[in-house]
């Protein structure tokens, strides 16, 4: 399909409708071209339903403009493209129409801005890359060699430039990835509270938000106290209380108690570019690889020079001792492990992988030790009532009735499961709470008709709460089937109903967990608030190196301590409130995206497919870059180590030498950008 004419921006609001089809694979619309690529299972079969979606299509369209990202990068790789173009034209029109002393002054003058920038760096007491620089163009300056000069500067201005833009659109596409998702709010109104679209929020508007709860937009506390964990945009480490009055941000995560806030700004303002700032400040962007690279580079440099200084000592050569000034091993070093790294990323992003930074990905590539929740992870993201037992007589609709009233607030899934089950018998839950508090890993309380209403573990409801059952009930409770998980329901003290729910398994889990021992995970192991009977079940089924049961948060992430101190290196994978003390632990922290909002905003990697094939394509990407971070390493010694050496010997001039090295840093950073998992 081609139109005359298409704006950057309607070439995205096209794109991200025809995205949202769920008959559509992908597609790439050309703004300058004015024609679109659509990739389908079946062209053939979606043909109609392609021509009818284009033909629906309207750039006004309210829904199809909401779709678009706050920004989609398509006017930062313009950006770029025209850079590039423009500095590759320039260059050829400088060599063919350009006479020899015109060229030479804009050598020249080109030259004094790396002359000055090795200037300051000596100034500075160091002796880094901007030095070898300046004295390789300044040497070839005084030598009269403008076209080596010339080629140099073009070539490390190529290269800053490709740098600079991997860079950016690496950082673009993971703040994208990282961007809020929150689709539904809760709504004060002069009635009951409302479950609307956060997109129909507007200034002065006010929401509820409670434990676990994302914060989804900007605004100020008018009621209640939380405690807020803002590191996603502030980098503060601890949670910080909010009370009326306080200021809070979209993004941030309720860590404990609830509040009212007053919207101050609407949905996407100014996300995307917090987020970009988090992470173009974050120190998590290097990897340790990456960092001993930079350090190496670094290092380099001043053996260079004494090596100058010795080789023109020894043979009174100027061409021979600048070959260690025209081939350096920092260039490469410093332009493709970045690049490599941010290439991860990108790819992890492409398999719907955010990764927060490039430690995480190195950590996942060495990693001996994965730790998997069971429920929502190993188990079905959905899982589902099964039976309803009752007790002291209670009326089993009713019971799922308050049940679903509560834990609606906490979404979790076992919590969906419960609600999903209520609304699929057609039944009215409007609030009849009271305030309703929230016990990590154990269960929530409320008061309900002024009687006290608790839900959850049988730990909470029977140890903690004291609630009790009818003697002539106990044996029905004690021959409950341990093949199901179990949500306890009390009033005033007294058992009303079990709520049986089946978690089935996913169907790839065994097959995850094998190809994740034949990737080189040596220890896979399994933790659940579950009791051990399901629990044992579970880990035979799925061949599981070790697991706990019943256990708390806080032993999770004991666990996981205690694998640190064996010397392993771990990766934790969960979904739920209670994973989040160990998700910090791990090395690498890994949520799967359709749990707690706390759990992602902990995590270091959020998975956002339905299944863990995702899981190992995080693995495959992660062990890829690590193999072409060793690959560029030995490429790099090796071949600017010849040249070097052929440079020495006479047999290569320092121009050719540079030629070669600059080239080789380019192509070095070229490689760094494709894919690293080819694409089926």
């Amino acid at each position: 399909m081609a139109v005359p004419r298409m704006t950057m921006d309607e070439a995205d609001i096209l794109e991200y409708y025809l995205k949202n089809k769920s008959f559509v694979r992908d597609v790439k619309v050309h703004d300058q071209t004015g024609t679109l690529v659509i990739k389908a299972e079946s062209i053939a079969d979606c043909r109609g339903q392609i021509f009818e979606a284009l033909a629906a299509f309207s750039y006004n369209d309210p829904a199809a403009l909401s779709l678009v990202p706050e920004n989609t990068g398509r006017a930062l790789n313009r950006r770029y493209q025209e850079k590039l173009a423009f500095s590759i034209a320039f260059r050829l029109f400088q060599k063919v129409f350009l006479g020899g002393p015109v060229q030479n002054f804009i050598t020249a003058l080109k030259g004094a801005k790396f002359i000055k920038r090795g200037i300051r760096c000596l100034l500075k007491g160091r002796i880094r890359v901007p030095v070898l620089d300046a004295m390789a163009i300044g040497v070839s300056l005084i030598r009269g060699d403008y076209d080596t000069a010339g080629s140099i500067m073009f070539l490390l201005d190529t290269g800053e430039l490709l740098e600079d833009w991997t860079h950016k659109k690496s950082v673009g596409d993971l703040a994208r990835a990282m961007s809020l998702n929150v689709d539904k709010v809760w709504l004060k109104t002069s009635g009951e509270d409302v479950l609307v679209s956060v997109k129909s929020v507007k200034p002065g508007d006010r929401i509820q938000v409670r434990t676990s709860n994302i914060i989804p937009l900007d605004g100020r506390v008018v009621s209640g106290e939380v405690s807020v964990n803002q590191s996603s945009m502030t980098g503060e480490s601890l949670p910080v209380a909010k009370r009326p009055g306080g200021y809070v941000y979209a993004g941030t995560v309720v860590e404990e108690g609830e509040c009212v806030i007053e919207v101050t700004k609407t949905h996407g303002t100014g996300k995307y570019d917090k987020i970009v700032k988090m992470i173009e400040e974050s120190e998590k962007l290097k990897s340790e690889t990456e960092t001993r690279a930079f350090n190496l580079a670094d290092s380099l440099v001043p053996y260079a020079l004494i090596g100058t200084g010795i080789t023109y000592l020894l043979t009174r050569n100027v061409a021979r001792a600048l070959s260690f000034l025209m081939v350096d091993f920092s260039c490469a070093l410093k332009l493709s492990m970045p690049i490599t790294v941010l290439s991860a990323i990108r790819d992890a992003g492409a398999e719907g992988i955010s990764v927060k930074g490039g430690k995480f990905l190195e950590a996942v590539s060495r990693a001996d030790t994965i730790v998997f929740d069971k429920t929502g992870t190993l188990t079905k993201a959905q899982p589902r009532v099964s039976k309803i037992v009752t007790f002291g007589g209670a009326d089993e609709m009713e019971m799922l009735r308050i049940a679903a009233c509560l834990e609606e607030h906490y979404p979790h899934s076992m919590a969906n499961a419960v609600v999903d089950h209520a609304a699929s018998l057609g039944l009215s839950h409007a609030e009849m709470h009271t305030d309703i508090k929230y016990v990590v890993a154990h269960g929530i309380a409320s008061e309900i008709d002024g009687k006290k209403v608790v839900i959850g573990s049988f730990h909470f409801v029977f140890e903690d709460e004291k609630c009790s059952v009818p003697d002539s009930e106990r044996e029905i409770l004690d021959s409950l089937d341990d093949s199901y998980s179990h949500l306890y329901l009390a009033i005033d003290s007294e058992l009303k109903a079990v709520i049986c729910i089946s978690d089935p398994l996913r169907s790839e889990a065994a097959q995850i967990v094998n190809t994740l021992h034949e990737l080189g995970l040596s220890k896979v192991c399994m933790m659940t608030g579950d009791n051990k009977a399901t629990a044992r079940r579970i880990a035979a089924q799925l061949l599981i190196d070790d697991f706990r049961a019943e256990v708390l948060p806080d032993e999770k992430a004991g666990f996981i301590r205690e694998e640190h101190e064996a010397g392993r290196t771990v990766i934790m994978v969960g979904d739920g409130i209670n994973d989040t003390p160990a998700l910090s632990e791990a090395d690498a922290g890994i949520a799967i995206s359709d749990g707690a909002a706390i759990a992602r905003e902990v995590a270091d990697i959020t998975i956002s497919s339905d299944d863990l094939y995702g899981l190992v394509a995080l693995k495959k990407i992660s062990d890829a870059m690590m193999d072409r971070i060793r690959q560029n390493y030995r490429f790099i010694i090796g071949f600017n180590g010849m040249l070097i050496v052929l440079g020495l010997a006479g047999i290569m001039t320092p121009a050719q030498s540079a030629l070669f090295h600059n080239t080789s840093t380019i192509l070095a950073g070229m490689h760094s950008m494709i894919p690293l998992i080819p694409k089926k």
